[in-house]
């Protein structure tokens, strides 16, 4: 706020520590104002300042720092002589409607045209007068050495009051006698000279009396304002100490969890090298497997070349019926468990590759499974290298050919087989007419599901699951 009839006043950054407060003394300041009324700031020019047109005087809330922060102002009036060398008693009226209309306190301020504090009041308050309103007094070494140096000044008054009263007393005599005798006239004159310069130094006195008074109230000021100053300090350093300490306890934190995410990582590092070794036992048995598999195959080719010894033996067997039905019929329980071995093998050998390719898939994407097995064939080729060899006719024997009807039963099996579904988790079969959404149901039955990815799993396999799942919170 400022007043309504004058310009922005002319302010600066300077320092408190460059100002002079002792150049103009604010005189008559109140403890408080009551609000709603006009207040009259009285204050003395003295001899140390020279006052300009740009001159101000401000309101400022006690803590400011700067010129710029005043409440409101007014221009300083320019005293008729400027350039005198006495001290000037000057008084400014502030409105009523431009004064502040809280209890905080504050101090009248004369700024120069430069932007300078050339002078501050101590401070006060605008608020309603209360009967237990009580001056409190600040004293501090500096103010009580001010008071005992008034002290002796007005003792000093005295004594020269009490001496001026005696040489008026003396003069009276001298005029008198001056009457009587004009030979005493010039001693009158040097009395009269005396008493001229005892006056000019009681003056004096008053004077520098009345400018230590000022400089006290001046001190005030500062002493407050240092107190104000001290105390922002410790609620800055109180804030800070309260930051410092949560910044430690959230780096104690931050510690505790990188030492969690290294035990984790050594915990993975350890499980990664214990399925490296699964996966290198799983090749080793997956090699085992293929030999043997291949072992079932010389032992079927060696099978297929007793068949055609067999058919090459056909002409004779007609003389040997009986006893060759009987060799005949342990041949066919031979083949038969023959071909249920060959079968049980097949099955390992399926089992071995899904194995495989699961090891595979888990190892290049981090526990992944297949999803759905792949429907088991049974011994289709087996059937089919049967169905090759031509079957003499039943008309070219004189009895018939004793093995037609057994290799078509094993044509009929062989059918039936590839025919029927099997389970590539139980090895249960199902026949071909079987819906395709109950044989679905009856292998998801054997997996589980990652609620995360989707991916699938094995019952069999529950602590890959949980490996797999585990990987999911860590991420």
């Amino acid at each position: 706020m400022m007043d309504e009839t004058s310009d922005e006043p002319p302010t600066s950054a300077v320092l408190l520590d460059n100002c002079h407060f002792s150049q103009v003394i604010f005189n008559n300041v109140e403890k408080f104002y009551v609000p709603g009324g006009d207040v009259i700031c009285y204050y003395t020019l003295t001899h140390n300042i020279v006052p300009r047109g740009k001159d101000w005087v401000g309101i400022f809330r006690v803590g400011w720092k700067t010129t710029r922060e005043y409440y409101t102002f007014m221009w300083a009036p320019l005293p008729g002589d400027v350039h005198g060398d006495t001290a000037v008693q000057q008084q400014i009226q502030f409105k009523a409607y431009y004064l502040p209309k809280d209890d905080e306190y504050y101090q009248f301020c004369y700024i120069d045209q430069d932007g300078v504090v050339r002078g501050a009041s101590v401070p006060f308050q605008f608020r309603a007068e209360t009967e237990d309103d009580i001056l409190v007094v600040t004293t501090q070494g500096e103010v009580e050495e001010i008071e005992l140096q008034n002290k002796n000044l007005l003792k000093e008054n005295e004594e020269l009051q009490a001496t001026c009263a005696s040489l008026q007393k003396q003069n009276m005599e001298l005029q008198e006698e001056l009457k009587k005798t004009q030979e005493l006239q010039n001693g009158l004159e040097s009395l009269r000279s005396s008493t001229e310069k005892l006056e000019l130094e009681l003056n004096s006195l008053k004077k520098e009396n009345k400018h230590l008074k000022e400089l006290d109230e001046c001190r005030e000021a500062e002493l407050h304002q240092f107190k104000e100053q001290i105390q922002n300090v410790t609620s800055e350093k109180v804030r800070l100490e309260t930051r410092l300490k949560t910044a430690l306890d959230h780096m104690d934190q931050l510690q505790s969890q990188v030492l969690n995410y290294e035990k984790e990582m050594e915990n993975l590092v350890r499980m990664d090298h214990d399925k490296t070794e699964q996966l290198e036992s799983l090749k080793e048995e997956n090699c085992q497997l293929c030999m043997t598999i291949t072992q079932q195959k010389e032992q079927k080719k060696e099978l297929e070349h007793r068949l055609e010894n067999l058919k090459e033996t056909e002409a004779n067997l007609s003389l040997r019926l009986q006893n060759e039905q009987q060799q005949n019929r342990d041949l066919m329980k031979e083949l038969e468990e023959q071909r249920h071995l060959f079968q049980i093998l097949q099955a390992k050998k399926s089992e071995s590759d899904e194995e495989k390719q699961k090891l595979r898939e888990e190892n290049d994407t981090h526990l992944r499974h297949l999803s759905q097995a792949r429907d088991v064939s049974s011994f289709s080729a087996v059937s089919q290298a049967q169905a090759q060899v031509p079957a003499p006719e039943a008309g070219c024997l004189v009895f018939g050919n004793p093995y037609y009807a057994a290799e078509a039963n094993l044509e009929s099996r062989a059918a039936r087989t590839d025919s029927i579904r099997k389970c590539p988790m139980c090895d249960d079969i199902f026949p071909e007419d079987i819906e395709a959404s109950d044989y679905e149901a009856h292998v998801q039955s054997h997996l589980l599901e990652c609620p995360f990815c989707n991916e699938t799993f094995e019952k069999s396999n529950r602590q890959v699951f949980d490996d797999h799942i585990f990987c999911h919170g860590l991420e």
